[in-house]
């Protein structure tokens, strides 16, 4: 059997075991999102520079412990010294029956409060009977994962840390629209909220609530400083997914209020399916250029090594699917890449990174597209 040490950085695919490396921590949380680690990560920062006594915290990535190996070799370094282990899990008990059964029967045999919550917003009864909390606690856990967001990470984290018997202040999950609008480093209720001058047309930007959710926001926030710097009012918009009826309801009524001359759109696939009558979309009223913008789900350094350009994968999703609704292709203007090492944490935190010259392009295009519309 062969044994790797991970790198910095590196996601490995499950197929050969791997030793994270970690030293054992309080809490340990395990998840297949990138975005929460990250989100995590900053709420625990924040927790110890207000308490150096606030409790130890230990992520990664469940994806890096698919080897039978490396769930034993972890288990038995950092979740059996544990006080609080939660695991987030997409897929059920099936998709990690090795993993869910060694930790499960470890946290058991050592008295360790251990919760297993759903990867999604649907329940798994039988995932969540694994645990050996209360379902009460599960389910609070499970929430503040489902809405995300900093508060709702900050509050976890407290929460997991009472959990523990460190005494800290949290909240009940607060809930995140399913669609809504977003400004950098400010709450906007209403349309009326946004900082916009009238004189300017309008440009509406639409992305996935996950990057609220995570607080992996640099992208959409170097986006509306780009579209402002080439004289746009900025509509930013996000969305579960516009094939949600709330959340592509919400979109039409925000387009009504604010009649954009172009849109930005940042969220895959299509509602119209190939070959077939072109579907509605919450888009069709404003009667303007739909952009195609792209946030790859690929890493940056391979990207700029490598001479395949795009995944597979982000061309059936950002490319070739977009196209079936009519959308206009721009180019992606960020990648995944490694932030940083959080030592505190022990894992690579994982975001997606601006490209400041992509996305200057994708700015101009929208105000040639648009001096074209008015012309």
């Amino acid at each position: 059997m062969h044994l790797l040490a991970t790198q910095p950085g590196e996601i490995d695919d499950g197929a050969t075991a791997v030793d994270l490396e970690q030293s054992p921590g309080e809490i340990v949380v395990l998840t297949a999102a990138d975005s929460e680690i990250a989100g995590l990560a900053a709420a625990h920062a924040r927790h110890r520079s207000e308490d150096d006594s606030f409790p130890t915290l230990r992520l990664a990535n469940v994806m890096q412990l698919r080897h039978n190996l490396s769930v034993d070799l972890y288990t038995d370094a950092v979740i059996s010294q544990a006080k609080l282990v939660i695991i987030r899990l997409l897929g059920g008990r099936s998709y990690w029956e090795y993993g869910v059964e060694q930790i499960t029967t470890l946290c058991q045999r050592h008295n360790i409060a251990l919760a297993w919550l759903p990867g999604d917003d649907q329940p798994d009864a039988e995932l969540t009977a694994q645990a050996t909390l209360p379902g009460e606690a599960v389910h609070r856990l499970w929430q503040f994962c489902v809405h995300g967001g900093p508060g709702n990470f900050r509050s976890l984290l407290a929460y997991a840390a009472s959990l523990c018997g460190h005494d800290a202040a949290w909240h009940e999950p607060s809930p995140l629209l399913r669609a809504g609008l977003y400004w950098p480093n400010s709450t906007i209720n209403t349309v009326a909220d946004l900082p916009w001058d009238d004189n300017r047309p309008a440009a509406a930007l639409v992305f996935y609530r996950a990057l609220v959710q995570s607080a992996n926001t640099d992208v959409i926030d170097t986006l509306i400083e780009a579209l402002e710097g080439v004289n746009f009012n900025v509509l930013p918009l996000y969305v579960t997914s516009l094939k949600d009826p709330v959340a592509a309801a919400t979109v039409r009524a925000m387009i009504a209020q604010k009649t954009p001359s172009v849109i930005l759109n940042g969220t895959g696939f299509a509602l119209s399916n190939p070959g077939a009558t072109r579907s509605d979309t919450p888009f069709d009223d404003a009667d303007c250029p739909i952009l195609q913008t792209i946030f790859s789900g690929g890493d940056y350094q391979s990207w700029v090594k490598g001479t395949r350009g795009l995944s597979a994968r982000d061309i059936a999703m950002n490319v070739a699917l977009p196209e079936v609704d009519g959308r206009v292709l721009t180019r992606a203007v960020s990648f995944k890449d490694q932030n940083h090492r959080d030592q505190a944490v022990e894992a690579d935190i994982i975001t997606y990174r601006p490209v400041p010259d992509r996305i200057q392009f994708v700015a101009d295009l929208a105000a040639n597209w648009t001096r074209l519309r008015n012309t």
